[in-house]
């Protein structure tokens, strides 16, 4: 100890403060970036496969007999071994958009700390925030169809990106009803899903089915019987949307599938569509051809 201060047997130490370092900021940002970048990476990875097994099973001629043995399989080989740079391209776009939304909130929450958030820091901020969310939106649609067209034919991002936003651009009345229609179709089969099974717990744990099935079922003694339905009523809602999302991919890719066939054989003399004979007796597709030719 320095003999020039004074000691005092009852003094202590006594914790301050903690201030945090710049590096530590920067190091919490960069947790944050790579947390989002792997979430859309994952999801991105998912949709590929997906379309990749669907692209399939539209291309081959025989839907019987040309398919592979394992559809779900292949896709995924073929995404690990030629295209997670794609994947790696697409989510890192997103996930820059989504910090930057992130910025944006940040400087929202210090402008009200600081009591700065007039009427116009608000109409900016707001306009910001609608215009990046609208931005993502849009670049998350167009990443998923550009994935359907990596999968199908083997382009890099960039011109995958294109093709599809040509192609819809193209067919944008087509695009724009058959994405509604698959909305409301789903969001029926979500509704039917979680609503059948919300009922059925309510039911269950209200203890209304004693005595009503022939099954000797011993009904939980609850208090407040609504918690576990409440509970089981969200779980329903995820699982139900993770199984409809695959359903929504199918369609997608299938429409995209289509619409490429549709321009591939456009004006050919002896036209060689993929699409399923069902689906060409629906368009009147083949006979159509066949007087025209």
């Amino acid at each position: 100890p320095d003999p020039s201060c004074p000691q005092d047997k009852e003094s202590s130490c006594i914790f301050y403060k903690f201030t945090p370092s710049d590096t530590n900021n920067y190091l919490q940002l960069y947790n944050v970036f790579a947390l989002f970048w792997g979430m859309f990476f994952a999801s991105a990875f998912g949709e590929m496969v997906l379309a990749g097994a669907f692209s399939s099973w539209y291309w081959a001629d025989d839907k019987s007999k040309d398919l592979p043995a394992l559809p779900i399989g292949s896709s995924l080989w073929r995404t690990i071994r030629y295209h997670l740079g794609t994947l790696a391209f697409g989510s890192l776009i997103i996930a820059i958009i989504r910090m930057i939304r992130l910025a944006i909130q940040y400087i929202e929450d210090k402008l009200k700390e600081k009591n700065l958030d007039n009427i116009f820091t608000k109409i900016i901020m707001c306009c910001c925030k609608c215009f990046f969310w609208c931005l993502e939106k849009f670049l998350k649609f167009i990443n998923r169809n550009a994935y359907i067209i990596t999968a199908s034919y083997g382009y890099n991002f960039c011109r995958s990106a294109r093709e599809a936003f040509s192609l819809i651009t193209r067919n944008m009345v087509r695009a724009a009803v058959l994405d509604k229609v698959t909305d409301f179709l789903l969001f029926m089969g979500k509704l039917v899903v979680v609503g059948s099974v919300t009922v059925l717990a309510f039911y269950v744990f209200s203890g209304k089915l004693d005595g009503e099935v022939p099954l000797d079922l011993a009904t939980p003694k609850l208090n407040y019987y609504f918690v576990p339905v409440i509970i089981i009523a969200i779980s329903a809602y995820m699982i139900s949307s993770c199984f409809f999302s695959v359903f929504s991919m199918a369609v997608d890719t299938l429409f995209l599938c289509f619409l490429l066939d549709l321009e591939k054989n456009d004006g050919e003399e002896n036209p060689h569509y993929h699409m399923s004979k069902n689906l060409m007796k629906i368009l009147n597709i083949k006979q159509k051809k066949t007087k025209e030719n």
